[in-house]
């Protein structure tokens, strides 16, 4: 669709958006223009005079509009692992009489240890329960302070029911909070009329913006004049440079502002963002339902040594597909070897993800037809495909 505006290397067949977005081109000029002529030129007069002060919220409306929030409810900046602890915490304080937060075993774990971490913290008596993805409505009750789901689960690409679990939390009183990190810019979501009070997600998978690029909170609209922002950064104050010695929260989204806006990630989400500009969600949804349909079907007729993790029904389906292989690392190794790039994760998945910006049907079966020689000819069999590396 707009695969030439990446950088995408000679022969290589690209399937893992779905945990670190390609290089857009126009990112580099972005970065090079922000280094050299603002902060080169400019030195600190660059927060007012190019406006990096103003970034978060700027990027945060952006983002805002591929996941159906309204203006000025999204802002930019720190961590997922930090936005994630933000909403809960501040979730939790919205239901004092409340102790569980419910989650699931398919939850990101990041997601898991910030909860965790926050009840240590709390001094509240607090319970964390994970129960099994398919049973979280069986488990949402008038115990439940906060329901805390991913969307998209990870490993193996099922779907929650975002509006009807939203709706079930909601219907006993629970505050519904989304991680759209395998959501935003994958396929359409309408924040506004699910009603969650809080999501959160990344910016360097499915949009782009490049390694240790910023996350992004939501806050629904009326509730965020009264939200307790839990890390009273101070670029989440109403007047930051009043230097009050006492916190006093911004107005609405922006007191969910905590440190200083990474100014170079914000250029290259930027030029990333740029790339969105008339592009319509549902168009990249229903293409990369076709991408993902022809993978399986292609997969499971030449690989019968897979096994499909993944739904099978597309609609239950995130824009990756997961096969699981006892030896699924050595083989995931063999098939980067050869230009054909995923990934593993425990404890036998191989992870291929589809984003139609840069992902076509000749990609497909190009990559197809590596993975059949791989796997038929028992290519990854060797020593040097079974030493694991850091990052899988």
């Amino acid at each position: 669709m707009k695969k030439h505006l990446f950088h995408l290397p000679e022969g290589i067949v690209y399937l893992d958006g779905n945990s670190l977005g390609p290089l857009p081109r126009a990112a580099v000029s972005e970065i090079e223009q922000t280094t050299v002529g603002e902060w080169g030129e400019l030195l600190i007069r660059g927060w007012n005079a190019a406006g990096w002060f103003q970034q978060p919220a700027v990027l945060g409306n952006r983002i805002g509009a591929l996941i159906g929030a309204a203006e000025n409810s999204v802002v930019v900046g720190d961590t997922l692992s930090i936005k994630v602890y933000q909403a809960l915490a501040a979730g939790l304080n919205m239901r004092p009489d409340r102790r569980v937060i419910l989650s699931d075993s398919g939850n990101f774990p990041t997601d898991l240890y910030m909860a965790e971490g926050l009840i240590k913290t709390m001094g509240r008596d607090l319970e964390l329960r994970v129960v099994a993805p398919d049973a979280v409505a069986d488990h949402l009750d008038d115990s439940v302070a906060v329901m805390m789901l991913t969307h998209v689960n990870y490993r193996t690409g099922q779907m929650h029911d975002i509006e009807a679990l939203t709706k079930r939390a909601h219907a006993v009183g629970a505050v519904a909070q989304w991680d759209l990190a395998h959501t935003a810019g994958a396929m359409p979501v309408d924040l506004t009329a699910l009603g969650a009070e809080f999501a959160v997600g990344c910016t360097y998978k499915y949009l782009n913006a490049g390694p240790g690029a910023p996350a992004f909170i939501y806050v629904r609209p009326d509730i965020a004049a009264d939200v307790d922002p839990a890390l009273s950064g101070w670029l989440g104050h109403v007047e930051p440079f009043a230097f009050d010695p006492a916190y006093r929260p911004a107005a609405a989204v922006q007191r969910m502002r905590v440190g200083t806006p990474p100014v170079l990630q914000m250029a290259a989400l930027s030029a990333a963002l740029d790339i969105w500009d008339g592009v319509s969600m549902q168009d990249i949804r229903a293409a990369s339902v076709e991408l993902s349909e022809l993978f399986i079907h292609e997969v499971e007729a030449r690989c019968p040594m897979l096994t499909l993790a993944s739904p099978r029904d597309p609609a239950r389906r995130g824009s990756q597909v997961s096969f699981s292989f006892s030896d699924g690392y050595a083989a995931m190794q063999a098939l980067i070897a050869r230009g054909v790039i995923g990934d593993f994760r425990e404890p036998d998945i191989m992870r291929f993800g589809f984003a139609p910006l840069y992902i076509d049907r000749d990609d497909v079966m190009k990559a197809v037809g590596i993975m059949a020689a791989v796997m038929n000819d028992r290519l990854w069999d060797r020593p040097e495909y079974m030493a694991r590396k850091a990052v899988t």
